[in-house]
């Protein structure tokens, strides 16, 4: 490679003795470690010219872009024809089995050879469960238009187990707009992340849990975001050894992208021990996040312990800070969210009520509960504490 050799040596400051202009040659970009690994490859690098570099390394780029769109455009065609010829293959089960008086044994002996007949001619993919699946895809999804294409058919098999339309739906949408892969969907699943949606409104009804995006014509508000409790199955705490605080912390950066999807959609990670002075005395957020959804600030502070008073007069201290010191024109009030071990209907009736910022408490486990102990616990939340729409 040719450089122009400096007249002057520059100093640690980055200007030369003589003090004339002096501006170090940039140094040549190697996007693909893997590319410019073999000696051949170096070799060839080292006697081109830099402008050569470049040029080259922005025409492999700009491939690289092409056949990445285009393999996912690909990809995304082969999920929609598989949906569509599995959707027309339950449509036909279930229109000859609706054409027998007796339904129930002529459809199981029906699936039953279509089965062993299709794996022979066609292979794997045909077994009973997988034709059942079909049939329950034209059953459970009549109109062949509402199939998402960004969903593959191994998504809609983790739906079809749902019985519940409306639960089913919300996992749906909740899917395409976070883009769960089909193990992020098991995992919102068998963690009752619908069960443990709090309602905005404050009421148990069968709109509980519903995603931001399922309805338009509302505002989206803080409360739609919130879960009770947040499960941090991921982190392999033993419930018989709770971290301390500075470990919990430690622990959920490390599994940052898992605490991520378990807060949910549109969090941005901002930092942790976040300092605030004031008066010459420095305080730290335990935690940052910010949520492009409800364009504000989401400040989260970690407790080993039940919900205590003072700690919600520590939270609302740090979010006055951020409403005036951080926050934009363009950003919403700070939200607050504290998690702890365990909270009671009684301390924090009084201990959130009558705030003029929004603050959350809601307990964290390190094991997916039972969905009936979830549903207790919610449904006895909104029994006994009913004054409380925590906005």
């Amino acid at each position: 490679m040719r450089y122009k050799e400096p007249v002057q040596a520059p100093l640690p400051n980055g200007r030369p003795i003589d003090g004339s202009a002096f501006t170090p040659l940039p140094v040549p970009r190697l996007q693909d470690p893997a590319r410019s690994s073999h000696p051949w490859e170096l070799k060839r690098r080292l006697a081109m010219p830099y402008e050569e570099i470049a040029s080259y390394e922005s025409v492999f780029n700009d491939i690289k872009h092409v056949l990445e769109q285009g393999r996912r455009r690909a990809v995304a065609h082969v999920n929609h024809e598989m949906l569509v010829t599995y959707w027309n293959v339950g449509r036909i089960i279930v229109e000859h089995e609706q054409a027998n008086p007796d339904r129930a044994e002529y459809g199981a002996a029906t699936l039953k050879r279509l089965s062993r007949e299709l794996t022979e001619t066609y292979g794997k993919g045909f077994s009973r469960s997988n034709l059942q699946n079909m049939r329950l895809l034209y059953l459970d999804y009549p109109i062949c238009q509402t199939l998402s294409g960004k969903l593959s058919w191994s998504h809609y098999c983790e739906l079809l187990i749902i019985s519940d339309p409306d639960k089913r739906h919300f996992y749906e949408r909740e899917c395409i707009e976070a883009g769960w892969s089909v193990r992020e969907l098991k995992r919102q699943i068998s963690t009752s992340l619908y069960e443990r949606l709090i309602p905005s409104d404050g009421a148990w009804s069968t709109q509980r849990g519903l995603a931001p995006s399922n309805d338009k014509t509302r505002a989206l508000k803080p409360a739609d975001i919130i879960k009770d409790p947040y499960v941090f199955e991921f982190l392999g705490i033993p419930d018989d050894a709770p971290l301390p605080e500075s470990e919990l912390e430690r622990a959920l950066v490390t599994h940052l992208e898992k605490f991520l999807l378990e807060l949910g959609q549109g969090f941005m990670f901002v930092g942790t021990q976040q300092r605030i002075t004031l008066n010459n005395t420095h305080y730290h957020v335990d935690m940052v996040f910010y949520n492009k959804l409800l364009r504000a600030y989401v400040l989260i502070e970690l407790k080993t312990s039940k919900l205590m008073p003072e700690a919600v007069g520590q939270i609302n201290m740090y979010l006055n800070y951020y409403a005036c010191e951080m926050n934009d024109e363009f950003d919403n009030p700070p939200i607050g969210i504290i998690l702890c071990t365990d909270k009671d209907a009684v301390t924090a009736e009084y201990a959130l009520g009558g705030l003029q910022n929004t603050v959350f408490a809601s307990r964290y486990v390190s094991h997916v509960p039972a969905k009936e102990q979830l549903v207790q616990q919610v449904e006895s939340v909104l029994r006994d504490m009913p004054a409380i729409a925590l906005q």
